[in-house]
């Protein structure tokens, strides 16, 4: 839902979506330069055969968004530049992508990629998945664009939908024969038969070949793009068997050495595969947590949620909430590692250092703490949007204006009885609360009673915004207790029950996180969350099924919440939802009814008489992998029962 704002307190460049100010970008420039990223990807000739057809036809998908984007460009005038930005530099953004996973699949190793040929077709998924939803976001009938022109998108968004679904079938005798060659236990693994066989699918029998997947090799070694040491030998143990079989001396070849003392110089700082970012493939220096248990490099996974995204990269599973939790067991195993290797952790690149806030800036934001304290209420609320809008903009920004001594007097101007002023204060603190040092600072000043106060009798904007403050402070196991113990809980239920679709939403979230917290489930049980919960799940419309189950599984483990949802009514409504939800549904409503059977067995015995037990053996068959995971659980547990037919 897009914020709406008086019209004297933005640029015409600025937008504001889920009370955040985002900046506008240069609608023809972006148009350009998409153009120019098509014109280079035409320009590859030639791609590995392991993903030869798959590149082919994306190169062909983007070459038909040539005369869109023109067309565009002679109309885009017709809208406001906020109406056409955030779709086009999306669009911008997986044409970046697939260049670099064209360029890979170009000139990459050709033993690499056919070893990583499932995790290569994930990035062209990813790409698919961000050129769909620019596409489709794109305002057609706004600006006029062409039937002819609009057919043929909607064409292509239904392949790209097509191209994720579908699963071409694999050259199995490839596949066998990497398995063959790269097992350590299998005698087979130097059968020449099955060598020469493999060198002529990957088509490594000419020297020039040889010679240039050397150099891809090499490309490897020097940039650690593979996971892990062991797979990196591997690879070239295959490449000197292949050297052999077309009589190639690694001794007297000159890439041969190079390959080899490279190894050797590399081998103790080969990053292992759990400590690499599954978005950027590099190691981690601050890993967290995402809803669905992987884990991201913070830096990484926030950028792809500051884009909109609310999905999990690597699973493509929808994130229930947008929680991050520090990863500090695997963030110990990295610093330990960088110890005993003499391994440095890369260093952030940012514009300036985080201590040093740059002398235009820094006499701005001392100017914007000095007129927070103005008399005159113009200024003071011109201070506050400008305030709002420097910390929206970059972390760098955020730290700078903590810094500068701002939390404090933002904070009081939360209890100033003008609806409209604690709107854009508690928006400003909302952003300001992204930094996890900023979270301790703005609780400390005693922010959180405000928050909670005009939660209950703010706008509905700022009630919304308010809740999504209090997700935020809430990252904080300790803020989690004292959100709680200050009655925070309550009036985010009734946000839940009564808000906007936005409303409910924020209230989700927040409720969620702070639902990890053991006290605070009897908080929000007693403050009757169960019924608001229960009409998320019967209301389809709202689309909030999935963050009603997750809410409610934790409620599950708490007794209290056990003894309010374990009626038959609300087993019934479960064992709708594994008949006829979505897949993520499914898992979710097989997890929770899992977690109720497991301490309630006539739970079990309701579900089966309201007809579940066909529908977790097809689950077991067709769901997700944790949903299959979850009804065999189930399906195990309900054989113990002696009711079971």
């Amino acid at each position: 839902m897009e914020r709406q704002y008086g019209s004297n307190s933005l640029s015409p460049c600025s937008s504001i979506s889920n009370g955040v100010l985002q900046e506008t970008v240069d609608v023809t420039k972006c148009l350009t330069e998409a153009n120019e990223l098509i014109e280079a990807i035409g320009a590859f000739s030639g791609f590995r055969k392991t993903q030869s057809k798959e590149c082919l036809n994306l190169v062909r998908r983007l070459k038909m968004l040539v005369p869109l984007l023109e067309e565009i460009r002679d109309l885009h005038d017709m809208l406001p530049a906020e109406a056409l930005s955030s779709h086009i530099s999306l669009l911008k953004e997986a044409l970046v992508l697939a260049k670099r996973l064209l360029k890979n699949c170009h000139n990459g190793s050709k033993i690499y990629l056919a070893f990583e040929n499932e995790a290569v077709m994930a990035r062209f998924h990813v790409v698919y998945d961000k050129l769909k939803e620019a596409l489709d976001g794109i305002p057609y009938d706004e600006l006029g664009v062409s039937v002819e022109l609009k057919e043929q998108v909607e064409l292509m968004s239904t392949q790209l939908k097509r191209a994720k679904c579908r699963k071409d079938t694999q050259d199995m005798e490839l596949a066998m024969d990497m398995m063959v060659v790269f097992s350590k236990n299998d005698e087979r693994n130097a059968d020449p038969v099955i060598l020469e066989r493999l060198a002529n699918k990957l088509e490594l029998r000419k020297i020039a070949d040889l010679e240039a997947e050397t150099i891809a090799v090499q490309k490897l070694v020097r940039h650690r793009g593979v996971p892990n040491s062991e797979s990196l030998q591997q690879i070239i143990d295959l490449l000197r068997k292949f050297k052999q079989i077309a009589g190639m001396d690694n001794n007297v070849a000159p890439d041969g050495p190079v390959v080899s003392k490279s190894l050797q110089r590399c081998k103790s700082t080969l990053i292992p595969h759990e400590f690499l970012c599954p978005i950027t493939l590099e190691i981690m220096t601050d890993p967290v947590i995402v809803a669905t248990g992987q884990t991201y490099d913070r830096e990484s996974i926030q950028k792809w949620l500051n884009s909109n995204h609310r999905t999990c990269p690597k699973s493509g599973q929808t994130l229930v909430h947008l929680s991050l939790a520090p990863n500090y067991a695997l963030k110990n195993l990295i610093l330990q590692w960088c110890q005993k290797n003499n391994y440095e952790l890369p260093k952030k690149e940012v514009v300036a250092g985080m201590g040093d806030t740059p002398s235009d800036l820094a006499g701005e934001i001392s100017s914007l703490v000095h007129n927070l304290s103005s008399s005159q209420l113009d200024i003071q609320r011109e201070a506050i949007i400008k305030i709002r809008v420097l910390s929206k903009e970059n972390p760098e920004n955020r730290v700078w204006i903590a810094n500068s001594g701002v939390i404090p007097p933002l904070v009081k101007l939360l209890s100033y009885p003008d609806l409209n002023f604690q709107e854009h204060t508690v928006t400003a603190l909302l952003n300001l609360s992204i930094d996890d040092s900023n979270k301790r600072l703005i609780a400390r000043e005693g922010a959180i009673p405000a928050i909670i106060e005009i939660l209950q009798r703010g706008t509905e904007e700022a009630k919304e915004n308010s809740a999504a403050a209090l997700f935020s402070l809430s990252m904080l196991d300790e803020n989690k207790v004292l959100i709680g113990s200050l009655k925070g809980i309550p009036p985010l239920v009734l946000l839940l029950r009564d808000g906007t679709i936005r409303g409910k939403k924020d209230a989700a979230t927040a409720l969620f996180n702070l639902s990890l917290n053991q006290a605070n489930k009897s908080r929000a049980i007693k403050a009757g969350i169960i019924q608001p919960l229960l009409a998320l799940l019967e209301d389809k419309n709202l689309g909030m099924v999935d963050e009603a189950l997750s809410i409610l599984l934790l409620l599950a483990s708490h007794p209290e919440g056990r003894s309010e949802i374990g009626n038959n009514s609300f087993i019934e409504i479960l064992v709708n939802i594994i008949i006829d939800g979505t897949p993520k549904n499914k898992e979710c409503a097989t997890s929770l009814l899992l977690e109720l059977g497991r301490n309630n067995s006539p739970s079990i015995l309701v579900a089966l008489q309201f007809g579940v037990y066909e529908h977790l053996v097809e689950l077991t068959r067709c769901g997700t992998s944790r949903a299959q995971r979850k009804a065999t659980s189930l399906l195990q547990y309900m054989s113990k029962c002696e009711h079971i037919p």
